[in-house]
């Protein structure tokens, strides 16, 4: 009888593009999740989970960079049907919308929160499985359920800590980019698939410089790592014309700022404009009707800019995107949001393909450093817009939706890279153990502590070495250690340890600072809590 070969033992890793996440990181997470759902509640929006596991066909061919549905998501076939993990929320909300259209509400206002999971290649800072933080309104046609997603969106980065002015949310149409894919010579069914690399390709242009999306308007792009991007192969004069579009916010403030020169009336209203195009602290306080006329003023000049940019310099006459552009900004600015927070950018496109109208993006706007020291800036953090037609493929009736959705891992590595988030989280009291018959009583102190709210466990090593207790609670960043042999125990005392202090005078403490501020005290278990509480308070 051959001898069976013995199986190798399994490698422990973590699968590429995946990661685990420890302590801190998920305590952070759970407390930023938790900022945004207050926000999300406070606009009337409701809470809704669905499954993590969708039919194919309800998820759709809505993914970028795929042909079949299947390469983009992780799927499997089960009783003859495909299944995928969700590799986003909004695909799964049409299909509840559609599902309980009876039963729920109209205008349907939900917000929803967990992981999503996308095959694609992995790169730095580029998971296959992320967290997502939506909020959409199924039911409403209103562009007042767009301005109000991108007011609460801007209320949302503001609540976790972004300040005013580190962030922009930046709005558009797809009714404009199919207005210009139009004058561009890319209407019809069959330039469906330059349409769609020309989409990818301006939605990359943040990342990739105007350059690199003029490399994927032409015959195509190689990355760094030689992996080729096939391009759209357009011609010079449409690919002038897509250019011009995505970047018209630049084209419109060199046209203003040559405008505004000499101090004519005409001359006034480029300021004005250019003024609001910028972002520039405008007054914006409505406790003064004076500045609110001015404030007014340059946001009705600006649209005027964006309207001629629109009409004349990109041909779309006419067209309905651009008015519901104009609306959407001055909803918000009338709401207190002007354009130091909401603007019009036509760089925005979303790489998804079901937006139908306005989409928009909050992009953070301070500097951060990349692997290789240089100053870049922190980027876009969240996205959305409406899709109208997405609820259709199941009802086959018109469901007009629209939403956002927040990057939760990209906004938390913002925060940690303007120094709001440290990636560190106190550890529990540890109450250590000096005699193993005595395990009730310890215990019963750990319990004491929890119902006063303080964090607290018992060491269940072994106890032999105390050292290594102590080597624990620095692993775990206890703050305290409570210690008790049977000496302390017949005298009704503990020895507390504090290990915050003790570390910082074995870094540099004298002599004298060492006898001063001596880093374990006496006290008696009654007061176990309270000097506990005075001795965590003391590092806070």
């Amino acid at each position: 009888m051959a001898k069976q070969k013995k199986q190798p033992r399994p490698k422990a890793e973590t699968p590429k593009g995946f990661r685990d996440y420890f302590g801190a990181e998920v305590t952070e997470r759970e407390d930023m999740l938790r900022k945004i759902a207050e926000v999300y509640h406070r606009y009337g929006f409701d809470p809704l989970e669905t499954s993590g596991v969708e039919t194919v066909e309800a998820l759709g061919k809505f993914l970028p960079d795929v042909d079949r549905p299947n390469e983009g998501v992780f799927a499997f076939e089960e009783d003859d049907k495909w299944l995928a993990l969700r590799y986003d929320m909004t695909a799964p909300l049409a299909r509840v919308a559609a599902q309980y259209r009876n039963d729920l509400p109209s205008p349907y206002r939900r917000f929803t929160m967990g992981p999503v999971w996308r095959n694609e290649k992995p790169g730095p800072g580029r998971f296959r499985q992320f967290y997502q933080c939506d909020a959409d309104t199924v039911g409403s046609a209103s562009v007042a359920a767009d301005a109000e997603i991108c007011a609460m969106l801007a209320d949302c980065l503001e609540a976790v800590g972004i300040e005013r002015g580190d962030y922009v949310v930046r709005v558009n149409s797809r009714k404009v980019l199919n207005g210009v894919m139009e004058v561009a010579g890319l209407a019809g069914d069959d330039k469906e698939a330059e349409r769609g690399i020309v989409l990818r390709a301006i939605d990359k242009l943040d990342r990739l410089g105007a350059d690199g999306v003029r490399a994927l308007l032409g015959e195509g792009r190689k990355d760094e790592s030689g992996d080729f991007t096939q391009g759209a192969d357009l011609d010079d004069e449409q690919a002038e014309t897509i250019m011009k579009f995505a970047n018209a916010r630049e084209f419109l403030e060199l046209k203003l700022q040559t405008l505004s020169t000499n101090g004519s009336d005409t001359d006034q209203d480029a300021a004005g404009a250019l003024r609001a195009l910028r972002g520039e602290p405008l007054i914006g306080q409505f406790d003064d009707v004076e500045c609110v006329v001015d404030d007014l003023l340059d946001q009705k000049r600006l649209n005027g800019a964006w309207i001629d940019f629109f009409n004349v310099d990109l041909g779309l006459e006419g067209q309905a995107g651009p008015q519901e552009l104009f609306d959407i900004v001055q909803l918000c600015f009338r709401q207190g949001y002007g354009p130091d927070r909401i603007v019009i950018d036509p760089s925005v496109v979303r790489g998804l393909g079901y937006y139908t109208g306005p989409v928009y993006e909050a992009e953070l706007t301070f500097e951060i450093k990349d692997e290789k020291g240089r100053p870049r800036q922190f980027g876009s953090v969240a996205g959305g817009g409406r899709y109208d037609d997405l609820v259709k493929r199941f009802t086959g009736q018109e469901v007009p939706a629209t939403g956002i959705s927040i990057g939760v891992d990209r906004l938390l590595a913002a925060l940690r890279a303007k120094g709001q988030l440290k990636g560190e989280d106190a550890g529990p009291v540890i109450v250590t153990i000096m005699d193993r018959d005595r395990m009730a009583e310890y215990q019963a102190m750990a319990s004491t502590l929890r119902k006063a709210g303080i964090r607290a466990e018992v060491y269940l090593g072994n106890p032999k070495n105390f050292g290594n207790q102590l080597k624990y609670a620095d692993k775990r960043r206890s703050p305290v250690a409570v210690i008790q042999g049977s000496d302390e125990a017949a005298r009704g005392v503990v020895q507390l340890k504090d290990l915050i202090l003790g570390a910082k005078l074995a870094e540099d403490a004298t002599l004298e600072e060492w006898k001063s501020q001596p880093a374990q005290t006496e006290v008696a278990l009654d007061d176990l809590v309270a000097e506990v509480q005075a001795m965590i308070a003391r590092h806070q």
